[in-house]
């Protein structure tokens, strides 16, 4: 298992496990399938490249099986917060800490990150294996989005959390 930073020529391999995921799992995402199925691997590799952002992921016998991206807030009065999106692990891999792992790597280089206090993200209020990753880490529930996705008629209510360093 090796849990590194992403590179732009990671970028095809990205795309196919974000499709996988927004596929199996769209729940867990703001964007779609159908908006990203078409774009370029490069607009994820430009991604990687960004002074905002850490793009990590957890790669066995060289097959990329884990993601998760922390991005920095650029506005000036909120430069002191982080966020984390776009964490997922394949059905396959999950129950192996893998997303403990990745979440683990997040949190260290937002620590490291001069002026973050603090790192927030959603999580699906029934997404209870995700929950439970996320309060061993100390995130606290700070609101709740009512009908914060709404997939082929079907409403899904997202925590709000934050982990305050």
């Amino acid at each position: 298992m090796e849990i590194r930073l992403l590179q732009p020529d990671d970028a095809v391999k990205y795309k196919e496990l974000r499709l996988e995921g927004l596929k199996k799992n769209p729940e867990a995402f703001g964007s779609s399938f159908e908006e990203e199925v078409g774009r370029p691997p490069e607009v994820y590799g430009e991604r990687f490249k960004a002074e905002n952002s850490f793009h990590f992921g957890a790669f066995e016998g060289g097959r990329l099986v884990g993601v998760v991206s922390l991005v920095r807030e650029n506005a000036l009065k909120m430069k002191h917060r982080a966020n984390i999106y776009a964490m997922y692990v394949t059905e396959q891999s999950r129950q192996n800490g893998i997303g403990k792992l990745l979440v683990g790597e997040a949190l260290e280089k937002a620590r490291a990150w001069d002026g973050v206090e603090q790192i927030h993200l959603a999580v699906m209020s029934e997404n209870a294996p995700a929950k439970k990753l996320y309060s061993s880490f100390g995130f606290e529930v700070y609101g709740k989005e009512r009908h914060a996705l709404k997939i082929d008629g079907v409403y899904y209510d997202e925590e709000l959390r934050a982990l305050y360093f």
